[in-house]
């Protein structure tokens, strides 16, 4: 069994034990799980198909890999992918904790990731028996040369979106060296103050996705977190390999949960509906934490506003419980982090109501 790190969200006890006793209770922005009701046009999808006795596919119905595909193109301009390499992912954690090992990586091999970065790519890593690097350029990699670069864009935590020349250079050093690029795209339909581009996009690897592979998921986008549906596209070879792989293994999306996610990826009004909710949470948000002090930094996308008051991230913690509300520290992102707070939007309209109050 390999050693891993202590899952970091039981260190939050303490806070909201604290929490807890402020007299309207606990306002919860730590983890960005979505609050809102899974439209009903997904509900029904899901309903419809729940007489599904025999086993799913683990590659997934046509009608799913399509839509997927179609989504891509029509939504993210993400041009010539091929509906046979669209693979779906019981959600995206277990996939990124488990391409490591799926990809055969094992002791000796490197996997390079963000500085601030998901937990989960280092723990999937070390669940492979590889060596996790954390690297934000490629000259900080030095003579290392990963088997696997993890990149995320737009953030998780900090928001940040790369922009297209990065990216470009990122694709061009991996094919040099023979690389494997995972892009994880979670939060690609949550661009505000930047849009978010795939690596897949043809501005950046001119249509060619060889060693290339993109993680999405429906569980911001569509409110499906409690669905687990995702799915992974890009080279084929690596697509078929993981496929095999995901076969022998019993990777299988549910037959009415694969139904659902052809629903929310054929419609975009859902979408925007959950768009304008989270952005006025956002800016509600934003306000509110820097009239108390903080000051935002990069945030241009995603889920989460990253927060700092240029102290420690267990004192901010501290500070923010006394007022009945728990953050993320992101001292759990990595030792980069350890000076800000990842706040999350995923919280009612009510408790962000109750948040501005308090930090007012």
């Amino acid at each position: 069994m390999p050693q891993l790190p202590d899952f970091p969200w039981d260190k939050l006890g303490p806070f909201r034990s604290t929490a807890a006793e402020y007299p309207d209770g606990v306002c919860d922005l730590a983890i960005g799980t979505p609050v809102d009701p899974v439209p009903e046009l997904i509900q029904a999808a899901l309903r419809e198909h729940t007489d599904t006795p025999g086993y799913p596919t683990t590659h997934g119905t046509v009608e799913l890999r399509e839509a997927a595909r179609d989504w891509l193109a029509n939504t993210h301009g993400v041009l010539g992918v091929d509906a046979e390499s669209i693979l779906p992912t019981i959600g995206s954690k277990e996939f990124v904790a488990g391409l490591p090992g799926f990809l055969g990586l094992g002791a000796g091999d490197t996997v390079a990731i963000p500085e601030v970065a998901y937990p989960t790519y280092e723990v999937g890593a070390l669940l492979a028996g590889a060596t996790p690097v954390r690297a934000d350029s490629l000259t900080q990699l030095g003579p290392v040369t990963p088997k696997l670069l993890w990149i995320n864009t737009p953030s998780n935590p900090t928001g940040k979106v790369l922009p297209i020349d990065h990216l470009r250079k990122v694709v061009s050093w991996a094919r040099e060296r023979g690389v494997i690029v995972a892009s994880d795209e979670c939060y690609i339909d949550l661009g505000w103050d930047e849009k978010p581009i795939s690596i897949l996009h043809p501005d950046v690897c001119d249509g060619d996705f060889t060693n290339l592979l993109a993680v999405h998921s429906l569980s911001k986008r569509s409110n499906l977190a409690g669905y687990r549906l995702g799915f992974v596209t890009g080279d084929s070879a690596l697509v078929a390999q993981l496929l095999e792989i995901r076969k022998h293994s019993g990777f299988m999306v549910p037959s009415p949960v694969q139904a659902a996610g052809v629903a929310a990826l054929r419609d975009n009004s859902h979408v925007e509906v959950q768009r304008e909710r989270y952005a006025a949470r956002r800016s509600q948000l934003k306000e509110a934490l820097e009239s108390a002090g903080f000051r935002i930094d990069e945030s241009a996308a995603g889920l989460y506003l990253w927060a700092t008051r240029d102290e420690s991230c267990w004192d901010t913690l501290a500070w923010l419980a006394d007022r009945g509300i728990v953050v993320a520290p992101g001292e759990f992102y990595g030792p980069r982090g350890t000076n800000h707070v990842r706040v999350a939007m995923t919280a009612s309209d009510e408790a962000v109501e109750q948040v501005t109050r308090r930090l007012r």
